[in-house]
């Protein structure tokens, strides 16, 4: 592939924080002849230095060369960056113009590791739970049963255990017959629970087989359970198998809750809908493909053994959080995306101190795969990914496009990407470029990125990328993203487009590029060959912040002082930006004032501080840039009088929406005894309707109504005095 160290070097030292040493020479077989200089380079970076191989086709091969290399730092204290530059745009057809990328991806790979976050820990014991057929059952517990220790739960197709396969005559492992009815749990702790209604206790059971020759009606066989449609009655079942009493046909139905650390379901239907299964759980369903997958499933299960961790991938601050107040239920975004469902609502105050806040969420993070994806949808930024955080990411895009741009690199695409399947893909379309001449590769302008889940970067860093000076951000969907991240992606692209086009910037900056596996490559390669959109003049240096609301009014700033047309921009702010009401983050609240009382109740509900009123006198006011369109106020209000309208109002330079504006003013209503205005002309009013019927609220209790508090209780006393003066005997 072309490669021009000179220009990359060049590049570098003009980026702030990048080095260029050991870019003087090139080397293209570096994995055979050349490995000495690999070993060299080795020796010559110590622990706090960074050691950065530009391929990533024999990485396994480097690693183990490292630490082989005597005088060479070992991996574990100084880790190897790998970064592909040969499949990301040297094996492309403008590969000669891809200098900028290259440049931008080594510089990307200098960046210092993210901040540690806190782990969570598995303990798995071994303990497997096999669930299927007999046949497919013992057949996979005899493979796991050297290394784990293993428990058969023998599922009818029937609910009868007939023609589940014959069970085998030796009893080398603990076997129970029975309807699967609930599991929960992850791996090392599994609750499951399973019910068995048939006369034979497989556990009680020795095999003997006599009750085979004793049924008349054949209604038993090899599986030891009886078919209820066939039996006749005759018991004769019953009598033979005295000695051993497994068989009782007046034994209530049996409940059994084991806990158990793995589970290998063979089953058609999996115990778990969700797209993502707990981790330690296992489908392997029935089919053409059994034996294969099962031979994958049965190598991960031995391995599960002993303790492991993995990153607590988000972080949650409830005072943020949208969810609910006072039990009632606002933005359950990350709970709608969740695949995993390992997010559930907390918006019950029962069992809660009066200290404690109100409402909520509670993400289990054993269940938690790290997607993402409710951090994306998140309006307040409650829910935040921390491996790595928005600062760490913030930074990686803002050393991409600043490096690319200073090797003069142009109309940067952000292609971001899965680990995984997706950088699979990636691969197979540059190597598709050497071989196949309808293919032209990644382009030179498209950098690709990778990430640990496409669907943990959000509008948020969509728009920093963009502010920073990328024309186009694209992000790669595969087999691998469940269909509720689709969804969640492009109901948040929808809103950021709708942003910038509203500013005035041309051109389809954002979208989704599905793509499943080799077959799609062509259409893959097509998607990425698309014309430029229009970008910022001048990119902004500001990288994004751990606040997400923080980073979109900083980013909005900048996008609206960079917009086209500024001539024209003025009047255009007047008029505030549509929004699609799907997924929106940014809006208004309209208020009904026919119908508002001014009882307030929405500014107690609101979560983010968007209304408010005023101590001075009865207002309702609202300040825009706060509102993250919960609806709790809607669902709160008694009256129903308030409506959400998604939209971005930017007028002023965005200084509008930050300073509070009255919704709904009216004048006080004074007290008829000490004139102190105490509420609402038309909150008092309906009271006083509403009551107008009831038995304590007539004559002098309808008067008081139209009271202070103090006048109620000093009124109240005096008239009761009165009361009891009058009845004294004469």
């Amino acid at each position: 592939m072309p490669l021009d160290t000179a220009a990359i070097a060049r590049a570098l030292a003009t980026t702030p924080g990048a080095r260029s040493e050991g870019l003087e020479t090139t080397h293209s077989l570096l994995c055979r002849r050349e490995a000495p200089a690999f070993q060299r380079a080795a020796k010559a970076v110590g622990p706090g230095d960074r050691l950065i191989v530009a391929c990533t086709q024999e990485a396994r091969l480097f690693t183990e060369l490292n630490d082989a290399t005597a005088g060479a730092t070992p991996v574990v204290e100084r880790p190897i960056r790998f970064v592909n530059l040969r499949e990301t745009g040297g094996w492309s057809r403008d590969a000669k113009a891809a200098t900028p990328k290259m440049a931008a991806l080594i510089a990307a790979a200098q960046l210092p590791d993210p901040a540690p976050v806190p782990g969570v820990g598995y303990r798995s014991a071994g303990r497997c739970l096999v669930v299927g057929d007999a046949d497919g059952a013992q057949r996979a517990g005899a493979l796991l049963a050297d290394r784990l220790e293993v428990t058969l739960l023998i599922d009818g197709a029937a609910g009868t255990g007939m023609g589940s396969g014959a069970l085998a005559q030796r009893r080398d492992l603990p076997l129970f017959a029975g309807r699967l009815t609930r599991v929960t749990g992850w791996l090392g702790a599994f609750e499951v629970q399973w019910s068995s209604a048939n006369p034979i206790d497989l556990d009680l059971c020795t095999r003997c087989n006599a009750c085979l020759d004793a049924c008349p009606e054949g209604a038993i066989d090899f599986s030891y359970q009886i078919d209820l449609s066939r039996c006749g009655g005759h018991r004769d079942c019953v009598r033979v198998c005295d000695a051993a009493a497994a068989i009782d046909f007046e034994r209530a139905p049996l409940h059994t809750d084991e806990r158990f650390d793995l589970i290998l379901d063979l089953r058609a239907t999996p115990a778990f809908s969700q797209h993502q299964p707990p981790q330690g759980y296992f489908h392997v369903p029935p089919g053409s493909r059994q034996a294969a997958a099962l031979g994958e499933a049965v190598l991960k299960l031995r391995e599960l053994v002993g303790e492991f961790d993995k990153p607590k991938f988000f972080r949650y601050e409830q005072r943020l959080c949208a969810h609910s107040r006072n039990e009632q239920i606002g933005c359950s975004a990350c709970i709608d995306v969740c695949s995993t469902s390992a997010i559930r609502s907390d918006a019950s105050r029962k069992g809660k101190a009066k200290t404690e806040a109100a409402g909520g969420i509670v993400v289990e993070p054993h269940l938690c795969a790290g997607c993402g994806a409710c951090t994306t949808v998140c309006p307040s930024g409650a829910l935040s990914f921390a491996y790595p955080g928005p600062v760490d990411q913030g930074r990686r895009l803002q050393r991409l496009l600043a490096t690319y741009a200073k090797a003069g690199g142009r109309d940067a695409m952000l292609l971001f990407h899965s680990e995984g399947a997706g950088a699979t893909l990636i691969d197979e379309l540059g190597r598709a470029a050497r071989v196949d001449r309808d293919i032209q590769g990644v382009p030179a302008r498209v950098i690709p990125l990778a990430l640990w889940h496409t669907a943990s970067v959000g509008i948020d860093l969509w728009l920093a990328a963009i502010a920073q000076g990328a024309s186009q951000v694209r992000v790669l969907l595969t087999a691998e993203e469940a269909p509720e991240y689709r969804d969640a992606l492009a109901a948040q692209m929808a809103q950021a487009q709708a942003i910038l086009h509203g500013l005035g910037y041309a051109g389809e900056h954002l979208g989704l590029i599905e793509a499943r596996d080799a077959r799609d490559l062509a259409a893959l390669d097509a998607a990425l060959r698309v014309a430029p959109a229009q970008g910022v003049a001048q990119p902004t240096a500001v990288i994004a912040q751990a606040d997400k609301r923080a980073t979109l009014d900083v980013m909005l700033d900048h996008l609206l002082a960079q917009a086209p047309h500024r001539a024209e921009r003025a009047a255009a702010q007047a008029k505030p930006i549509a929004l699609p009401a799907a997924g929106s983050a940014f809006g208004a609240v309209v208020v009904d004032a026919d119908k508002c009382t001014l009882c307030l109740s929405c500014v107690g509900a609101c979560p983010e501080n968007a209304l408010g009123d005023n101590p001075e006198k009865p207002q309702l006011r609202f300040t825009e840039r706060a509102c993250v369109q919960c609806g709790l106020c809607a669902t709160t209000c008694p009256e129903q009088a308030i409506t959400l309208v998604p939209r971005l109002w930017l007028a002023d330079e965005g200084r509008a929406r930050r300073q509070p504006r009255v919704l709904h003013e009216v004048e006080p209503y004074r007290c008829i005894r000490c004139s102190k205005p105490f509420g609402t002309l038309k909150a008092i009013e309906t009271m006083i309707g509403k009551l107008a019927g009831h038995p304590a609220f007539q004559g002098a209790g309808a008067e008081r109504l139209k009271m202070c508090g103090d006048c109620r209780v000093i009124d109240l006393h005096s008239r009761t005095d009165e009361v009891r003066i009058t009845d004294l005997p004469r």
